[in-house]
């Protein structure tokens, strides 16, 4: 995998939006100040000033932005301003030869993820699913989640056991231990890989999964779409992270339950299983490196990163 160098204060960061525009205009200026403030220098892009309906500009200008970022020289790692709709849209027109060439510090969740799918398997880039300034650190950015975010981005050293925050208990769904690079994100837009040139490629890995305001039939769904294409029965591992507000919106109805969804499509496959590790759409959160190795041990109901996502 082509790794970024871990970043350090005085670097500069590329702020882009490759999915929905900011609710506020001044949501820039305040994202681009609080990154100042962690000792960052910051290049904005033309996309987070941009809006075309719910997206952060024409998807000829989204592109642009990650191409642009990835080119500059001067600027050492990227980060998306919010997540929302959008940036699956983009992803035939960004330049992955470029990119591979020009390995950086890459960082978004949510509609991010499939993004992330494509720069972890076209140009072999370490990736990072995390905290984004509009969507987590204009708001209240807690101690846990600033501190994870930092960790990640910056130690030139494996990250090794993932804490989950305090109170928080990480628990086994499926017994055993399983090895592999760490690979999705969020089920919505895994699941709208399926059938393209950017489908998610599970063999092998630990798919993490998590989503939010889905209820369980729609996660149920999504779940059996990736069971048909044959992604649990492929991948080593699943990691099932946080399922914020995924309940049945009207309780006169019928429904399963998220875990019963989960004892259905994901147990039968027998892959060692830990779910409630707090990674997704949640406070606090945990930033967590894509595309390097890690151990799932589910009878100990722990995840350790084992390789290093930087270089140098």
């Amino acid at each position: 995998m082509k790794k970024p160098i871990a970043l350090q204060k005085g670097d500069t960061i590329g702020l882009i939006a490759p999915s929905s525009p900011v609710r506020h205009p001044e949501e820039v200026e305040r994202s681009v100040q609080l990154l100042e403030e962690f000792g960052f220098q910051v290049i904005v892009g033309e996309s987070c000033h941009s809006q075309y309906g719910y997206l952060a500009g024409r998807d000829e200008v989204r592109a642009r932005d990650v191409n642009l970022m990835f080119a500059n020289p001067e600027v050492d790692g990227i980060i998306c301003l919010r997540g929302g709709y959008g940036s699956p849209r983009i992803l035939n027109q960004l330049d992955y030869e470029m990119i591979q060439k020009n390995p950086k510090t890459f960082l978004g969740y949510s509609d991010i993820t499939a993004m992330h799918i494509a720069l972890n398997q076209l140009c072999h880039l370490v990736t990072y699913h995390g905290p984004m300034p509009a969507s987590d650190m204009l708001k209240d950015f807690d101690h846990f989640s600033k501190e994870s975010f930092f960790q990640a981005i910056t130690s030139p050293n494996p990250l090794g056991i993932i804490e989950n925050p305090p109170g928080e208990e990480i628990h086994s769904l499926v017994t055993g231990k399983a090895t592999g690079p760490i690979i999705g994100g969020n089920l919505s837009l895994i699941a709208g890989t399926i059938g393209t040139n950017y489908e998610i490629d599970t063999r092998g890995k630990l798919l993490l999964l998590e989503d939010i305001d889905e209820e369980p039939y729609r996660v149920d769904g999504m779940l059996n779409q990736l069971r048909l294409a044959g992604k649990f029965h492929d991948c080593s591992g699943v990691i099932i992270g946080d399922w914020n507000n995924c309940i049945p919106k009207d309780l006169e109805k019928p429904s399963l339950t998220l875990m019963e969804v989960f004892e259905d499509l994901i147990v039968p496959f027998g892959k060692p299983t830990i779910y409630n590790i707090k990674i997704g759409h949640c406070e606090p959160k945990i930033t967590v490196p894509l595309g390097v190795e890690a151990v799932l041990d589910a009878d100990q109901c722990s995840l350790t990163i084992v390789e290093s996502a930087t270089r140098g």
